[in-house]
């Protein structure tokens, strides 16, 4: 497989962000030395974002650097987030092009030969999709078949669904998502976002090689109403359409009523179906406030101008 790789020498940079890993990084580091050992006629630096880890997963890397000079280790002051962290190490990336991973291997590596078959062929992007995720739990599987088809029909692109980090981006590509610089970063949108010619490799989604997900349920829901909010405004034309709907309506059932009151003395109270139209509607108004407030929230944080990442100290072998 290496040896129909063209002969050219490039440079490609291996993101790889992780969080309190260290019985996955030793598996994962064996595995990817193992697919770039098979790549000669390619340069290649693994960048690794400790985003705040806890645990003992600098240090097992620290003692790699002492023998690979290919590693380069970025150490975040605090724990930023996934986002953040993929940030930093496009930052600090300096390859031809630009590969982003998980450590916990549930993106298989040996796509990277892939990659770069479909990059030499002059894509500027290669996606990886996932077409089989039954190693995912039921509601995981369920929550993103429901998150992905409503994003891409809010943002006008249905071409997302089971899509995540996992690529390769040219330097071009690269250097224009660095020019992004908002602090509200969801990351699959902003390196969507580009375009440029784009490729894809299909493949099925693996179990975690060891230790457990960090990301909980409210966790996701919070990550899926940022993208929703970060990429697109149509919550907030939902709810100006709702109102003008609301106000056809209630213009509609005062004339019945006046009609009624003029014309019919035994009128119907209705005291229950009033109070639950009060509530009905004072509840979607809150639900209204509150998207309004999301998108004033993040104006706010935003003119606040604060940095996306902090670097503790950046780890390379002398």
């Amino acid at each position: 497989m290496a040896n129909s790789i063209k002969n050219i020498t490039k440079k490609i940079s291996i993101i790889a962000p992780f969080f309190n890993e260290c019985e996955s990084l030793p598996i994962f580091y064996k595995e990817i030395k193992k697919i770039i050992n098979k790549i000669n006629n390619y340069e290649f630096e693994l960048i690794f974002i400790d985003d705040g880890s806890t645990d003992k997963s600098l240090l097992y890397l620290l003692d790699i650097l002492k023998e690979d000079q290919n590693i380069n280790i970025i150490e975040l002051s605090r724990n930023f987030g996934k986002e953040a962290a993929l940030t930093a190490g496009i930052d600090a990336s300096t390859g031809d092009a630009v590969i982003l991973i998980d450590v916990d291997l549930q993106d298989p590596p040996f796509l990277i030969f892939e990659f770069i078959k479909k990059w030499e062929n002059e894509n500027d992007v290669v996606l990886a999709r996932r077409f089989d995720r039954t190693k995912d739990s039921l509601f995981k599987r369920f929550f993103a078949s429901f998150f992905y088809k409503i994003y891409g029909f809010l943002i006008n692109n249905k071409n997302l669904s089971n899509i995540g980090d996992f690529r390769l981006l040219d330097r071009k590509v690269v250097d224009s998502i660095k020019l992004l610089k908002e602090k509200n970063r969801y990351m699959k949108g902003l390196l969507s976002w580009p375009g440029f010619k784009v490729d894809e490799v299909l493949y099925a989604r693996e179990q975690r090689v060891a230790g457990k997900t960090k990301i909980n349920v409210l966790q996701l829901f919070d990550l899926a109403f940022q993208a929703i909010t970060s990429f697109s405004v149509f919550p907030l034309k939902f709810f100006t359409l709702a109102g003008v709907f609301g106000l056809l309506v209630s213009f509609f059932l005062f004339t019945i009523i006046t009609i009624q009151k003029f014309f019919y003395t035994d009128l119907t109270q209705g005291y229950a179906f009033l109070i639950s139209l009060i509530l009905f509607f004072g509840s979607f108004q809150l639900i209204g406030i509150g998207i309004l407030g999301e998108y004033i929230g993040k104006i706010y944080l935003e003119t606040k101008n604060r940095p996306i990442y902090i670097v503790k100290k950046y780890h390379r072998k002398n």
